[in-house]
């Protein structure tokens, strides 16, 4: 449980999620609740489709839950219009997933920059703050440079930039480095911690690697739909 004096960026109560399979009713989520507080980095483990995804989406506001409730920045989210949802996703949650998902015609500039212009913020603005974060990426001889031009490495330092860029508070990543060989995982997710705690963003990042999980803060794991600490 969160402690009183920290303020909860992220709460889910009773959160279920259900989908029909041939005729059937699939639980994916069976009652979860979390929450998440500000400055903290959680884990989220478990097996393949044991619903760690899905939990991430919901409390993402990338889709909805079937009973439960999901409350962002203070809001419940199912009060609000699609249109707000939208606001508040982009303005309080930033995504890392296990494929980076850069835009490949974009270089690694524009792909910070893009997700800033989006929120309002002018193209020399964004694109001072780009190059500040390249650089605190180690990144800042790979600006010019697109997707297909650098390391898988790069590429997901690139992505995980990109969701800092517009200084959520939380940010939520799925597998974020799952998708590296071990060297490379250990050294993005150095990154990725090290530049989450200075952007002051609190995080929940699923991941398979345990003992990545233990460098974090505290440990959820989900089996079989059921949400409990580790």
């Amino acid at each position: 449980m969160a402690k009183a004096n920290k303020d909860i960026l992220i709460s889910a109560r009773d959160v279920t999620k259900t989908y029909m399979q041939g005729g059937s009713k699939l639980t994916v989520l069976d009652k979860a609740s979390l929450d998440l507080q500000e400055g903290e980095i959680v884990a989220l483990v478990g097996p393949s489709g044991s619903g760690k995804s899905t939990l991430l989406h919901l409390l993402g506001l990338l889709d909805t839950p079937t009973s439960g409730e999901v409350h962002v920045g203070g809001q419940l989210a199912s009060s609000l219009s699609d249109k707000k949802r939208t606001i508040l996703r982009r303005t309080v949650t930033g995504f890392v997933y296990q494929f980076h998902h850069l835009q490949p015609e974009f270089s690694a500039l524009e792909n910070i920059v893009l997700p800033q212009m989006i929120n309002g913020v002018s193209r020399k603005n964004a694109e001072e703050k780009a190059l500040v974060m390249l650089k605190g990426f180690g990144l800042e001889e790979r600006a010019s440079h697109r997707p297909s031009m650098m390391s898988g490495g790069e590429q997901q330092r690139v992505a995980i930039a990109r969701a800092l860029a517009n200084d959520p508070k939380v940010l939520i990543a799925d597998e974020p480095t799952g998708n590296l060989d071990p060297e490379t995982s250990d050294k993005v997710f150095d990154i990725l911690l090290e530049r989450t705690r200075v952007s002051g963003a609190s995080a929940l990042i699923a991941t398979h690697n345990m003992d990545l999980a233990k460098r974090m803060d505290r440990t959820l794991i989900v089996e079989k739909g059921r949400l409990r600490a580790l």
